[in-house]
């Protein structure tokens, strides 16, 4: 009998219902997602939003840092 696949879990969105896009930047200011990142949230598998999760942390220290 083989073992079915181990199924990831599915990571939360990171939308904060703060919409809003920065026409500076192209990204949320909610966020902090580019409208790419945001299309392909809900077609990326459960690895590949763990990594945008990765480099939006790395953007909300960036980001805090610069104020």
């Amino acid at each position: 009998m083989m073992e079915s696949p181990r199924q990831e879990p599915i990571p939360v969105s990171p939308c904060l219902g703060i919409c809003l896009m920065d026409p500076n930047t192209r990204m949320c200011r909610g966020c902090l997602r580019t409208i790419e990142e945001i299309a392909l949230w809900y077609r990326a598998t459960p690895a590949e939003q763990r990594r945008m999760l990765e480099r939006l942390a790395a953007r909300r220290e960036d980001a805090a840092a610069n104020r």
